[in-house]
């Protein structure tokens, strides 16, 4: 999930438009009260921050994302006027990892949001636990409360990825998105009857997921 935080809604649903066609999924915010609200249920990949905006503006914002522990770690690319070149300077010295000008072209900014993204990927760990949950990736095994669990290859896909984001919740639309993948047409009933089913496996353990009514799921 891709955040944007812009007052203009011109601009906004441009960049929107363009990444949404380039797969991603977005989430769009006028202020920053509005983006603040929806890091409560879900921290974004990466967030494309204009500086100019109304109330907190994007640098008190940008410096309180590096502030925070479960948000420090986010990737920013700061959205400038093109006679600010100083903005641009002062955001990349205080935390963001790129930036952009205005006017800019929609190739310019998928391109620069995908290079972003590579650079920050970090290798995944071979060994996930959650409780008594024990996601061995190297062995493909997985252990709940001392016992093999035979999980088939998308229960296994979708265990991992709720692992891999402990503690944060996922819409079904991301999790059909990068376990089904994004040519997946079915509807999001199918990672329902999943995650039932993984939790019967579990056994005891399948508590430790958990539905977040009209959002998705998380693991803790």
């Amino acid at each position: 999930m891709l955040y944007i935080v812009e007052d203009d809604a011109n601009i906004r649903q441009m960049e929107s438009y363009a990444l949404k066609n380039s797969g991603f999924e977005v989430a769009e915010f006028a202020n920053a009260a509005e983006f603040w609200r929806a890091c409560e249920t879900q921290l974004p990949e990466l967030l494309l921050l204009d500086i100019m905006l109304p109330g907190e503006d994007g640098f008190a914002l940008l410096q309180k994302l590096r502030n925070q522990p479960q948000t420090h770690d986010i990737p920013v690319i700061i959205v400038t006027a093109k006679s600010t070149e100083v903005d641009a300077v002062r955001g990349l010295e205080n935390g963001a990892d790129d930036y952009i000008t205005k006017p800019f072209g929609i190739i310019e900014l998928v391109a620069r949001v995908k290079v972003v993204l590579r650079r920050i990927q970090k290798p995944q760990p071979a060994r996930l636990q959650a409780g008594q949950i024990v996601l061995d990736d190297d062995k493909r095994q997985v252990l709940a409360n001392g016992k093999e669990c035979s999980l088939t290859f998308k229960e296994y896909e979708l265990l991992k990825l709720l692992l891999l984001n402990s503690g944060i919740v996922l819409s079904r639309e991301r999790i059909m998105d990068k376990v089904w993948g994004t040519d997946f047409e079915g509807e999001s009933r199918t990672v329902d009857m999943h995650i039932k089913t993984l939790r019967q496996k579990l056994g005891e353990s399948g508590a430790s997921i958990k539905t977040v009514r009209n959002v998705g799921y998380k693991i803790e």
